[in-house]
């Protein structure tokens, strides 16, 4: 295993990755207080939870066969080069980890609280099941080859994918609504926060390295910060500039009425 030049550097990213894991993992409970608190799930697109499964649990295989299986690493530093670390840190396994438990959490919520006329779209549906059928064909086709590094990183792309298309859902039924009201900005603060920092560790490791390849080794990891952060800035706008607290109560009889996923 390769070993850090700079102890100072190598704190830096500890600190920077354990911050993420706490502002991505805490970013989780404003959601699920609010729900608790409204007994209602209004306003949360289901969407936004079923594909956040689908993605949270395909970023935990590759964070969890990466940092655990000997044989995986193996097949990494045949292909990159054994002067490279693996890009998996234990924070990434941690909020892989805690974020598929909080999700099904959020999910039984749906369940069990007041949902007005909303349900999970057949398109959503759709998209999960596809998805992972298909994860079911790459497992045998890297059966034959053991072919494991190329196996996690088809997970890794199907949760960049899941990132890019989950929020989608959300947004468009703030813009129909005209209202954030019932989707917690708390999560998306949070959330911003721990895309930035878990950027910013990635470039400290890169630095210390002399070494881009993390980010390419890894570039789950890297498109997964990007579109969080363009996606939390999207959510930020609409909470404060597009649909502000006043007008969303001003509006929320209407809203409620409106408030359904994508057809």
């Amino acid at each position: 295993m390769v070993s850090w030049n700079s102890v100072p550097l190598e704190i830096t990213y500890q600190v920077l990755g354990w911050i993420s894991f706490v502002a991505w993992s805490v970013s989780f409970y404003p959601q699920v207080i609010l729900n608790f608190r409204r007994k209602s799930v209004v306003g949360l697109n289901f969407d936004f939870v079923l594909l956040n499964l689908t993605k949270h649990s395909s970023y935990m295989i590759y964070n969890v066969v990466l940092f655990f299986s000997p044989a995986v690493q193996q097949q990494y530093f045949q292909k990159y080069g054994r002067d490279q670390m693996i890009p998996v840190a234990a924070n990434d396994v941690a909020f892989s980890m805690h974020a598929v438990l909080l999700t099904i959490i959020t999910l039984f919520q749906i369940a069990i609280y007041e949902r007005g006329v909303q349900k999970v779209s057949k398109i959503s549906m759709a998209i999960v099941s596809v998805v992972w059928l298909a994860a079911a064909v790459c497992f045998f086709v890297a059966l034959p080859n053991h072919s494991w590094l190329w196996l996690i990183n088809v997970f890794n792309a199907i949760q960049v994918i899941m990132t890019l298309i989950k929020y989608i859902p959300q947004a468009i039924m703030n813009f129909r609504r005209k209202s954030t009201d019932g989707f917690s900005i708390g999560n998306i603060l949070l959330d911003f926060l721990g895309g930035c920092t878990n950027y910013t560790q990635m470039i400290v490791q890169s630095i210390d390295q002399n070494s881009w390849v993390n980010f390419y080794g890894n570039i789950g990891k890297t498109l997964l910060s990007l579109v969080s952060v363009v996606f939390d800035l999207l959510f930020i706008c609409q909470h404060y500039v597009l649909y502000p607290a006043k007008k969303a109560k001003a509006d929320e009889p209407e809203s409620q009425e409106q408030t359904v996923g994508i057809p």
